[in-house]
């Protein structure tokens, strides 16, 4: 393999790689958090305020960056998106931002890793990985529909097996919706708790501004077990 083709097929993944360490090394990711957003709650809401196009264009750009680079942080980013911009505009934001990240970290694994089940791997991750790709829609949307599963291990593990981009596309828009919009609002209600000092008592889960959210997110956890046994059903 010439330098050049060994350039366009590991060198996205390099480039991951280099995102995700600086982002360790430095500790940039550590500021992705809720009392980062209280101490600079003004300037951001001004910021809005001021260049709501610009704003929203910078916080994709940021969010697709945390993506891409495999860090802790969409959780929390798509709470602020909702907290900045709105549910239902910061929840679009969220998931045009989760899609767009995944789609270019699955690119990037499926040009430097797409054949390796294939070539490298023994019998049985091959059973699995062929597994995977035959019901790729079914899986991904059962993976991306679990709040708690680790965004970028899904992205990785789709781009490593045969799966069509279009199928992750189409997953994690459908998946992805709810909880990036459940946050949205989560995040809403943020600016009122800001005001009373963000105390963390039970006092603070009897706001319903944080309690449906909250609520959602327990039906949204229950989801993949219904999506399984509806594919069992029509099975």
């Amino acid at each position: 393999m010439t330098l050049g083709g060994a350039l366009r097929r590991y060198g996205p993944v390099a480039l991951i790689a280099a995102l995700l360490i600086a982002a360790l090394a430095s500790g940039a990711w550590r500021r992705l958090s809720l009392h980062e957003l209280a101490m600079h709650r003004a300037a951001l809401t001004l910021f809005v305020a001021q260049h709501p196009a610009a704003s929203l264009l910078a916080f994709v750009g940021v969010y697709v960056l945390v993506v891409v680079a495999c860090t802790p942080g969409p959780g929390f980013l798509s709470t602020a998106g909702g907290f900045l911009f709105g549910t239902w505009l910061g929840g679009a934001a969220n998931l045009v931002s989760c899609t767009i990240g995944s789609a270019l970290v699955f690119a990037a694994c499926r040009t430097a890793f797409g054949d390796w089940a294939e070539r490298r791997g023994g019998p049985v991750v091959r059973r699995i990985e062929a597994g995977f790709s035959a019901n790729a829609f079914s899986y991904l949307l059962t993976l991306r529909l679990i709040p708690m599963m680790p965004f970028f291990a899904t992205n990785i593990a789709a781009g490593m097996a045969r799966v069509r981009l279009r199928d992750l596309v189409g997953a994690t828009l459908i998946g992805t919706a709810p909880v990036s919009f459940v946050l949205a609002g989560l995040g809403s209600g943020l600016g009122d708790l800001f005001d009373h000092g963000v105390r963390a008592d039970f006092h603070l889960f009897e706001r319903p501004q944080i309690l449906l959210p909250l609520a959602g997110l327990a039906v949204l956890s229950a989801a993949p077990i219904l999506w399984r046994l509806a594919r069992r059903r029509e099975r």
